[in-house]
């Protein structure tokens, strides 16, 4: 697995290492030992996928709060979206910031998204399936999340017009009102 560390602290683009043969290709795409070569630690507990029915469809930017702050890694297995992380640590040298990456079924790339990321993303095709790894089990009570429309965040989406959003998440706070003490 090749790790790229990107402009958020902590975040890694994760790049598989194809070993090719005349059936075609076989990679590895989690192992602990090497996370741990990283400085990271990942043992996921927990497996989800959500399916997404039309491009243009906005799912976050979510994340667990303490106690339950959980670790991910995050792969599109069908389609293709724009996923995009936002670093809500106060202790983090990167908070405040945010940073997008396409993932696709065709680049076969991953993220790996550590505790206090808020993480959310866009479809560019129809028919996208998103399959994530994490950490800890989901806790409704301390699921929180931040409006992806936020103009204080400025974030770029593909698609300026939203074809699919949910009600939760246009009911979401800006960035400013879930940091707020």
């Amino acid at each position: 697995m090749i790790f790229t560390k990107t402009d958020l602290a902590g975040v890694f683009i994760i790049d598989i290492e194809r070993k090719e043969d005349p059936r075609g290709f076989f990679a590895r795409v989690a192992c602990v030992d090497e996370f741990a070569a990283h400085g990271l630690s990942f043992q996921p507990v927990q497996a989800s996928i959500a399916w997404n029915i039309r491009r243009a469809t906005v799912r976050g930017l979510h994340y667990q709060a303490p106690p339950h702050a959980e670790a991910k890694i995050v792969r599109c297995t069908a389609g293709a979206i724009y996923d995009v992380l936002l670093d809500m640590r106060k202790v983090s040298s990167t908070y405040g910031r945010w940073i997008g990456v396409e993932l696709s079924a065709a680049n076969r790339r991953s993220l790996f998204v550590p505790e206090g990321i808020a993480h959310g993303y866009q479809t560019l095709v129809n028919d996208t399936e998103v399959y994530y790894q994490m950490t800890t089990r989901y806790h409704p009570e301390a699921a929180r999340g931040v409006r992806w429309d936020d103009p204080m965040l400025g974030i770029d989406w593909p698609f300026p017009t939203i074809a699919i959003v949910s009600d939760a998440d246009r009911a979401r706070p800006t960035f400013a009102a879930a940091t707020a003490d």
